[in-house]
């Protein structure tokens, strides 16, 4: 989760709640028409895409489309090979990226090819891939389904793991070079950490396919999170209320040239919510620990979309203290569970070697929540941030991510493969 998004998001969930109490259901407004309205388009959104943000360093690039098990059609790219070393020959072992909540596959290689994980992967000789989520940017099909309709978006990222990553792992290793692999190696930020637990908790045979997992920032349980806005809202948005249930099953926040431009406007000092966008900012931009050109990049493409149920699920966990599948209610829950309150998710199933990358700084990932769903697993290898000030997004944007984090993780795979 990218913490000055969720702070405005949030800001905007509040003004949303002050509004619902006045207007029986019939009367909210539908969250797609109020923000994709074409009278309002500042023509910020023309921009690059994934496959211009790698091929403008030279490498190949390739958009691969995958159909899960419900019928979402999500995009996965792919680095097939590095130009500097032309290993298009050989066989090469698979690394798969996942982005975190509102974010999309432009994420991972704004930083450039001296210090993005995808260009320093490929240039270690592997089959990159890069994966997106239902609802963002570059999934936003179904096979019978339309995102203006609700039932599109009726997700969680319960779904996003358990249906969308399995259907891209297969996937990749159905390839030609995926052929005759035992696994790939997995590399998640916030949310891209949270569907892989969903994943290879409740579809234990996954574990099998995952040859390391590396965990960056992880979130499972939040009954920790330190956050004011998270706090604030998650009485009213954690369980179902009507609060939940008009929010639910929506597009939150939809990627178009409106809600770009306003999430930008938002968090400039003269803005009057300026207060609610991230509290790092001084220990990030003022200080100098983000590489501005990918904040640019990604602050371009973000929002990528959500569903709002994803936001809602997250508000669950914070208040429920657990790490379990969605509440919808006694009643649904009855009927979907067979029992009144969803089950937790068993992490101690999880056998893949989990590789966790944590900050006594990350608000989202409080460490006390790391601990815990690290006394579950029970295959782990610690990475604590000796830096006091490493927070949630410097796992991602800090000017030093390549020596801290991304070279580190390729020096753990070529380990895992012998080079």
């Amino acid at each position: 989760m990218y913490r000055s998004h969720i702070a405005v998001c949030f800001a905007l969930v509040g003004i949303f709640l002050g509004a619902v109490v006045q207007c029986a259901p019939a009367e909210v407004a539908n969250f797609y028409e109020v923000f994709n309205n074409p009278d309002a388009h500042l023509s910020l959104t023309n921009g690059p895409d994934t496959i211009h943000f790698i091929e403008e360093h030279g490498y190949p690039a390739e958009r691969h489309y995958v159909t899960t098990e419900d019928g979402y059609i999500i995009s996965l790219f792919r680095i097939p090979y590095s130009h500097n070393i032309q290993n298009q020959d050989e066989k090469r072992p698979i690394a798969f990226i996942q982005h975190g909540l509102f974010a999309s596959s432009d994420f991972w290689p704004s930083l450039g090819p001296d210090d993005g994980l995808p260009f320093l992967l490929a240039d270690a000789g592997y089959d990159v891939w890069i994966g997106n989520a239902r609802g963002n940017r570059y999934s936003r099909n179904h096979t019978s389904r339309s995102t203006s309709h609700p039932d599109f978006w009726r997700f969680s990222w319960h779904e996003i793991g358990y249906f969308d990553i399995a259907a891209a792992i297969d996937y990749t290793l159905s390839t030609e070079n995926g052929k005759d692999q035992e696994g790939i190696h997995y590399v998640g930020h916030s949310q891209g950490t949270t569907v892989m637990f969903v994943l290879l908790s409740s579809r234990p045979e996954y574990n099998a396919k995952i040859k390391t997992a590396h965990m960056l920032a992880p979130v499972a349980f939040m009954d920790h999170m330190d956050d004011v806005m998270v706090n604030t809202l998650s009485p009213y948005l954690g369980f179902n209320n009507v609060y939940s249930t008009l929010f639910c099953s929506q597009e939150f926040l939809p990627h178009n040239d409106f809600v770009l431009a306003l999430m930008y406007s938002v968090c400039l000092p003269s803005s009057i919510v300026y207060r609610f966008c991230s509290t790092s900012t001084e220990t990030t931009e003022d200080q100098g620990r983000t590489n501005s050109t990918a904040s640019a990049l990604t602050s371009g493409v973000m929002p990528a979309g959500v569903s709002t149920d994803q936001i809602l699920h997250y508000m669950q966990e914070h208040q429920s203290g657990h790490f379990r599948r969605f509440d919808f209610g006694t009643k649904k829950n009855q009927k979907t569970y067979g029992a009144e309150t969803p089950e937790d998710y068993p992490t101690e199933l999880i056998t893949t070697e989990m590789h966790l990358w944590y900050s006594d700084n990350d608000e989202m990932s409080a460490i006390e929540d790391v601990l815990r769903v690290a006394e579950t697993l029970p295959n782990k290898v610690m990475h604590h941030m000796e830096d006091p000030l490493w927070d949630h997004m410097d796992f991602a944007l800090n000017w030093e991510v390549r020596h801290y984090i991304n070279d580190p993780i390729v020096a753990i795979l070529n380990e895992y493969e012998g080079k």
